[in-house]
C-alpha cells in the first residue's frame, strides 16, 4: 500500500501540473477557434503540422525515455554515465535532423503540401528537435522523482504560450500596435506565429535545465550505448505505431479526403478542435505514465509487484472512467472550449475519450514485455493497431469525413488493448480484477446512457442537475466498493473515531 501511496503521490503532483497546464492551454482553444474560423481552414493547418510534430517527437526521441528508465534500474550499469550516454545520443540524433530539414527544406515542404510556406515546416520542425532533446533532462527529473521541478517547468512553459498567443491574437490587435512588423495593414493574422511562439516557449524551457544538461560532463559508455540501442529499437518500432495510432488520421485526411483542399482543412481543422474536448485523457494517461515508468522498473524487484500492478491497472480505469462521465455530462459548458463554427463535431468527442481509454489500458499492459526485455512485441502490438488505423482512415475518410478518424482510433485502440492482454496472460501473467473492472465498466455505460439522454431531451437548466446526480453516484459506489470513508486521510481518522466513540457507548 505504501508503494501505491507514492505512486499515487506523484501521478498527484505530475497530473495536477498536466491538467492545470493543459486546462490554461485550452484558453487557447476558444481564441484560436475564435480567431481563426472553421471556414478559413487555417486551424486545420495547425492540426495537420501538429500532428506531424508528434510523430516526429517519437523518431527522434526513439524509446530512449523507458530505455533510459530501464538502464538507471540496471545491475551493473552506471547511472551517471547513463544518463551522459543517453543525453548524447538524443543531442546527437536531434542535431542531425535539425540539419537535414535545413538542407532540404523546400523538398520536405513540396511534399507535406505547403510549397509556399516552407517556413511553418522549419519552425515546427526545428521546435520537436529540441522538445526531443529536452525529453531526456526532462526524464532525468522523473528518475530522481523530481516531480515538482518538473510540474513547475511544464507550467512555466505553457503559461508562456499562452501570454504570447494572448499578445499575438488578441491584445496587439485590439491595441493597433505593431511590433516587428509582425501584422499587415489590416491586422490579419497568420499562422506562423502561433508556431514561431511554440518554438520560443520550447528553447525557454531548455534553458531552465540547464543544471540537469550537467550530466554532459561525464563520459560517454559505448558498452552501454551498444545494449541501449539493442532494447531501444523495437521500442521506436512501437512508439511510431503508437503515435500513428494517435496523428495519423490527421496527417493522412487532407490526402484521401474527396473535397477540395481548403473544404479538407475546414473538415480537418473541426476534428481537431473538437478532439480538445477529449484530451482529459490524454491528461490523465500522460500524468500515470510519469510517475508509473519509473515507478514500475523501481519495484521489478519487489515479490508483490503483480499485485501492485493490478491494483494500479483497476485504480486507473476507475479514474478515466469518471474523467469520461464528468466531460460527457457538463458537454453543454465545455462546447464553449471550442468556437461555435466547430460545434457539428462535438458528437465524436466520447468515441475518441473512449479510445483514449483503451490507449490507457494498453500502456498500462506493456509493462510485461519492457520488464522482461521482449520489446519486440509491443512493436506488434502497436503495429497491428496502426495498420488497422490506416486502413479504416483511406477506406473510411472519403465518404465519412472525421466520423472515420474517430472511429479508426477506436477500433485500432481496442485490437491493440486486447492482444497486449492476451499475450501478457502467457508470458508475464497478472491476476487482473476483471470482475471488478468489467463491473465499473457497466455501472459507466447505464450512466452514460442516462447523461446522453439528458443533453439530447432535457433543457440545459434540468440536464445539469441531473447529470451532476448521477456522476456523484458513480463516485458514491467508488467509494462505497474501493474507499471507504475509514481509509482516507482525515476524515478516515474522524470516521474511525466516531466509529470507536459509538461502540463505547453501545
Amino acid at each position: 500500500m505504501a508503494n501505491l501511496k507514492t505512486l499515487a503521490k506523484d501521478t498527484a503532483i505530475y497530473g495536477l501540473s498536466s491538467i492545470a497546464a493543459r486546462f490554461i492551454n485550452y484558453l487557447l482553444v476558444p481564441i484560436q477557434t475564435a480567431k481563426f474560423n472553421a471556414f478559413g481552414g487555417q486551424y486545420g493547418i495547425i492540426t495537420n503540422v501538429y500532428a506531424h510534430v508528434a510523430l516526429l517527437i517519437v523518431f527522434l526521441t526513439y524509446g530512449m525515455e523507458t530505455t533510459f528508465f530501464r538502464f538507471m534500474s540496471k545491475a551493473g550499469e552506471t547511472p551517471e554515465k547513463v544518463y551522459a550516454t543517453t543525453l548524447k545520443m538524443v543531442a546527437t540524433t536531434s542535431l542531425l535532423f535539425a540539419a537535414i530539414v535545413v538542407l532540404f527544406l523546400q523538398p520536405i515542404s513540396d511534399a507535406l503540401g505547403y510549397p509556399d510556406h516552407p517556413e511553418y515546416i522549419l519552425i515546427m520542425y526545428l521546435t520537436v528537435a529540441v522538445d526531443a532533446f529536452a525529453a531526456i533532462p526532462f526524464a532525468y527529473l522523473r528518475c530522481k522523482h523530481r516531480p515538482i521541478k518538473f510540474a513547475m517547468l511544464k507550467m512555466s512553459n505553457i503559461t508562456l504560450n499562452i501570454v504570447l498567443n494572448l499578445l499575438y491574437l488578441v491584445i496587439l490587435p485590439a491595441m493597433q500596435l505593431n511590433p516587428f512588423g509582425i501584422y499587415n495593414d489590416t491586422f490579419s493574422l497568420d499562422v506562423v506565429w502561433v508556431f514561431y511562439i511554440n518554438l520560443c516557449c520550447t528553447l525557454v524551457t531548455l534553458l531552465m535545465l540547464w543544471k540537469e544538461l550537467a550530466g554532459f560532463r561525464h563520459s560517454f559508455d559505448k558498452g552501454a550505448y551498444k545494449r541501449m540501442l539493442t532494447y531501444t529499437a523495437p521500442l521506436l518500432i512501437m512508439g511510431v505505431a503508437g503515435q500513428l495510432n494517435q496523428t495519423a488520421s490527421q496527417i493522412i485526411f487532407p490526402y484521401v479526403y474527396y473535397g477540395s483542399a481548403e473544404e479538407a482543412r475546414m473538415q480537418l481543422g473541426i476534428y481537431g478542435a473538437c478532439i480538445k474536448i477529449a484530451m482529459i485523457m490524454v491528461m490523465i494517461t500522460q500524468a500515470f505514465r510519469y510517475a508509473y515508468e519509473p515507478f514500475v522498473f523501481g519495484k521489478s524487484r519487489d515479490h508483490d509487484n503483480k499485485e501492485t500492478y493490478a491494483k494500479a491497472m483497476k485504480y486507473y480505469i476507475i479514474f478515466t472512467l469518471l474523467a469520461f462521465l464528468a466531460v460527457m455530462g457538463y458537454m453543454d459548458i465545455l462546447r464553449y472550449l471550442v468556437g461555435e463554427s466547430y460545434w457539428e463535431g462535438l458528437e465524436i468527442v466520447p468515441i475518441v475519450m473512449a479510445a483514449e481509454i483503451m490507449f490507457g489500458i494498453f500502456f498500462n499492459l506493456s509493462f510485461w514485455y519492457k520488464l522482461t526485455d521482449r520489446t519486440i512485441w509491443g512493436a506488434y502490438f502497436s503495429g497491428i493497431g496502426a495498420v488497422i488505423l490506416i486502413v479504416m482512415d483511406f477506406l473510411l475518410i472519403p465518404k465519412f469525413s472525421y466520423w472515420a478518424c474517430a472511429w479508426a482510433g477506436f477500433v485500432s485502440y481496442g485490437v491493440s488493448m486486447a492482444v497486449s492482454y492476451y499475450f501478457g496472460q502467457k508470458y508475464y501473467p497478472i491476476k487482473y480484477p476483471l470482475k471488478e473492472i468489467f463491473f465499473y465498466v457497466g455501472i459507466a455505460v447505464i450512466f452514460f446512457i442516462g447523461i446522453t439522454f439528458a443533453n439530447e431531451y432535457l433543457p440545459i437548466w434540468s440536464a445539469l442537475p441531473l447529470n451532476t446526480l448521477i456522476i456523484l453516484a458513480f463516485m458514491a459506489i467508488v467509494v462505497k466498493r474501493d474507499f471507504p470513508l475509514s481509509r482516507l486521510p482525515f476524515i478516515g481518522k474522524r470516521f474511525t473515531k466516531k466509529t470507536d466513540f459509538n461502540e463505547e457507548n453501545n
